[in-house]
């Protein structure tokens, strides 16, 4: 993170106090030996000797050891030499007074702000104040003719210069790059120990030749040892400075592997400021930049206004190894004009490469990371409302199941929308989906923190209630939920009034999301059937046979050990009571529970893998026993219920077809009966399907003719062949004449199609009789016969009814009495 303004703020208040602590006390040392020379004045020194002293300062101030580090008040100088010997050879104050001149002229050359020229220069004054004072102590007679060699003051003198010297610049340098005193002041101390000590030497051999009168030709071998030690000082340390600064660049390359993309920056601009001494590195991005120092990062947010660079400033861009990408610019600030190597030029682009991959990196990995967000978000939601989707509701609620520590209750409502076709139907999708959209808004804007608000699916939504205290809460916030939906919503300028049912099911201590889900929806189509707005689930009203799901596990045995079997029930012609085909009808014999009929099991094995198994079992037998009664002599079509998820896959008519080639059945002999409420859902993939059967020569039929609420839709698009009237019609046709009204109209219907009539449930002769004189020719039920095995069937074909084979009933009419008429047509109407 970023420091903040009131640290840097701080932290400069702090060394502005510290900088003028050595003014002050630099000012102090000055004037104290400016009052010393004013009690004791002397001979005044040649200005030849003055100006020799400065200029002697001046040229070992830069002799400097060329070293970029964090701070430019550095004390590494021979700045000791001309000072100690100066004091062997002029009055104390006028070497101060030197002191303070050169200070001022070197820093006046090289200008760096008033705050550092004022630090210089009064850290040299109490620097050469600390020296002369060792030898006033002392003392020493300065003498420029006969100069004394006082060893011991000079040694004591150089270990004061060297104290006042670092107790004055630890301090600031610690202050100003926000690093341990101990740390700034051991930094290098063993290259330290060396200059301190051949500056010692220097110092001894120059006083030495001028005390002892020794040639004067010697001291030239002085400044040659000087500047030899100084070669060897400057080489060593940039030889370490080198390996460090390798193995920083190896570090810092380590710390870029990260995948966020804050971090690598912030990384980046830190180690780039440590590695290359820089006052400041700076990252500037497409829309990001990012300032730091060696040691915090200093800002980080959009990139500022284009500028000019200083001169100062270093860049480098940040590019791939082979120059194809560039990301950004790197920019270091040296606080001085520096030219770098070419050794630091290779190790700086090597870095700026470094960095350009680690930015790339990020930069890629945060992109995954959204793209795989995105994805798993999407994978858990509905993508038109934006609520959770059925997997994210099961998800959440099997947490609930498992977890031990929720605290409360949690409860499922389950709404569905009444009438939502209509919408549809009526003013399109686009404004169906506007309504849902609408819908889920309200719905998640009324729901309680906590809560989940799901879509299922078309109308349906769920809420997952969690954290109630007591049963009663969930019907009271379903209540509130719901009525949220009472406002109008406006589509298309109109107002539509969205109403909807929900069933509530309070999770049980054990059980599973399915079992949950279960029970919600049982309630949710009692709400329906009541016309009431909320039901809560209740055993007692469960009107589904639960031992049933229990079967679903034997399925996969029931289909393999043969417990599935066909019933037959034959279909008759009404007037003359000769059989006419059969209905196939499935068993199921359970070892446990007897025979089970298709009500029992049906839904469960549509529910489960074993639809396509069971109904290739129920073809394969009604096929055997039809190819039994044909070589008795009783050649009839079969009938077989077709459940409408059978129509949904795609392989279904070749597996029908297969079947009867492998039994040589011609085509015309098979009648498949479709449940006419179910198909009409899903017509666009069943139209598909029965096209291909009734191509071949299959007939189909649509059984429970007139319970749907689209008949004649059913009828426009399914190439059918005949219609069978549900029993519910067939029981009151003698008594209702509604019922009678609607079993004409369906006959008429057929015969304009050209379609037969069979009609289901006859249970007496009165309707038999009815039903003929409406002019429906056949029909199934208890007076003909019941459901037998496919032997007993046979049985009942030839045993027959007075002596005549495959007839079972009396014929309501003599043979020959009546003469059937030809199908009168009606010349078109005018439109």
């Amino acid at each position: 993170m970023p420091p903040s303004r009131d640290d840097d703020n701080a932290t400069e208040e702090r060394l502005r106090l510290l900088v003028g602590l050595v003014v002050v006390l630099g000012c102090c040392a000055a004037a104290g030996f400016a009052a010393f020379a004013l009690r004791l004045p002397g001979p005044l020194p040649t200005p030849l000797a003055l100006v020799g002293l400065c200029g002697f300062l001046i040229i070992a101030h830069k002799l400097r050891v060329h070293v970029r580090v964090k701070s430019s008040m550095d004390s590494n100088t021979w700045g000791e030499v001309p000072v100690l010997v100066g004091l062997t050879l002029l009055p104390a104050h006028w070497v101060v007074f030197c002191a303070i001149t050169a200070g001022v002229v070197i820093r006046c050359l090289d200008w760096r702000g008033l705050q550092k020229t004022a630090f210089g220069v009064a850290k040299g004054a109490l620097t050469t104040s600390s020296a002369a004072a060792v030898f006033l102590a002392f003392g020493v007679q300065a003498d420029l003719s006969e100069p004394p060699f006082p060893v011991i003051p000079i040694m004591v003198a150089l270990a004061a210069f060297i104290l006042v010297d670092h107790l004055a610049f630890v301090p600031v340098v610690s202050t100003a790059t926000a690093s341990g005193k101990w740390q700034v002041a051991l930094h290098d101390w063993t290259s330290k120990v060396i200059l301190h000590f051949g500056e010692l030497v220097a110092i001894l051999s120059v006083v030495g030749v001028l005390a002892t009168g020794t040639d004067p030709v010697l001291l030239l071998g002085v400044p040659l040892v000087v500047v030899c030690m100084h070669l060897w000082q400057s080489r060593s340390v940039r030889t370490r400075e080198e390996r460090e600064s390798w193995q920083r660049l190896a570090k810092a390359t380590d710390e870029l592997n990260a995948v966020d993309l804050t971090q690598v920056l912030h990384s980046a601009t830190t180690r780039a400021a440590q590695i290359f001494s820089a006052a400041e590195a700076t990252i500037d991005l497409a829309a990001r930049s990012v300032r730091a120092t060696g040691s915090q990062v200093l800002a980080d947010g959009p990139q500022a206004a284009a500028r000019s660079a200083p001169p100062d400033e270093t860049t480098v861009d940040l590019v791939a190894h082979d120059g194809s990408v560039r990301v950004g610019v790197l920019r270091l600030r040296f606080g001085g004009t520096v030219r770098l190597t070419e050794v630091e030029q290779y190790k700086l682009r090597t870095f700026a490469s470094a960095v350009c991959t680690a930015i790339r990196n990020a930069q890629a990995y945060a992109e995954l990371a959204r793209i795989a967000a995105e994805n798993a978000h999407a994978a858990a939601h509905d993508p038109l409302t934006g609520l959770a989707n059925r997997r994210r509701l099961y998800d959440h609620a099997e947490q609930l199941f498992r977890s031990t520590g929720h605290s409360g209750l949690f409860a499922l409502l389950l709404i569905d929308l009444n009438h939502f076709k209509e919408v549809n139907d009526t003013l399109g999708h686009a404004a169906g989906d506007h309504v849902l959209c609408e819908v889920a808004g309200r719905l998640r804007a009324s729901a309680a923190p906590g809560d989940l608000v799901a879509r299922l699916g078309g109308d349906e939504f769920a809420v997952l209630f969690t954290g109630l205290p007591t049963p009663a809460l969930a019907g009271h916030r379903a209540t509130g939920m719901l009525a949220a939906l009472d406002a109008g919503i406006e589509v298309e300028g109109m107002q539509l009034t969205v109403e909807a049912a929900g069933g509530i099911a309070l999770a049980a201590g054990t059980g599973s999301v399915e079992e949950l889900m279960r029970r919600a929806d049982i309630a949710m189509y009692q709400a329906k059937r009541a016309g009431e707005q909320t039901v809560v689930y209740a055993h007692a009203r469960d009107t589904a046979d639960l031992e049933r799901l229990m079967l679903t596990g034997e399925l996969r045995r029931a289909v393999a050990e043969h417990e599935f079997t066909v019933d037959f029930q034959p279909i008759v012609d009404l007037g003359t009571g000769e059989v006419m085909a059969a209905e196939a009808l499935a068993r199921w014999h359970h070892p446990d529970q007897g025979s089970l009929s298709p009500v029992r099991f049906l839904e469960t094995v549509e529910r489960s893998g074993q639809l396509p198994a069971f109904a290739d079992a129920v073809l394969e037998q009604s096929l055997i026993a039809r190819q039994s009664w044909r070589e008795a002599g009783f050649d009839l079509p079969v009938a077989v219920n077709v459940s409408p998820r059978s129509l949904l896959d795609p392989t279904f008519p070749s597996a029908v077809l297969a079947r009867l080639a492998k039994h040589d059945v011609p085509p015309n002999r098979l009648v498949l009966e479709l449940a006419e409420t179910l198909t009409i859902s899903q017509l666009d993939v069943v139209e598909r399907t029965l096209a291909e059967l009734r191509n071949a020569g299959v007939r189909l039929a649509i059984d429970d003719f007139g319970t749907g609420v689209s008949s004649l839709s059913v009828l426009s698009r399914i190439p059918v062949h005949q219609l069978k009237i549900d029993r519910e019609f067939v029981a009151g046709v003698e008594t209702s004449t509604e019922a009678a009204a609607v079993v004409r109209t369906t006959v008429d219907l057929a015969r304009n199609l050209h379609l037969t009539v069979v009609a289901e449930g006859v249970e007496s002769e009165p309707q038999r009789r009815a039903l003929w004189a409406l002019g429906c020719v056949a029909g199934q039920g208890h007076l003909f016969a019941r459901p037998y095995s496919a032997a007993r069937f046979l049985g009942i074909l030839q045993r027959g009814c007075g002596g005549r084979p495959g007839v079972l009933a009396v014929a309501l009419h003599d043979e020959g009495s009546v003469i059937r008429m030809p199908v009168r047509r009606l010349p078109n109407l005018p439109a």
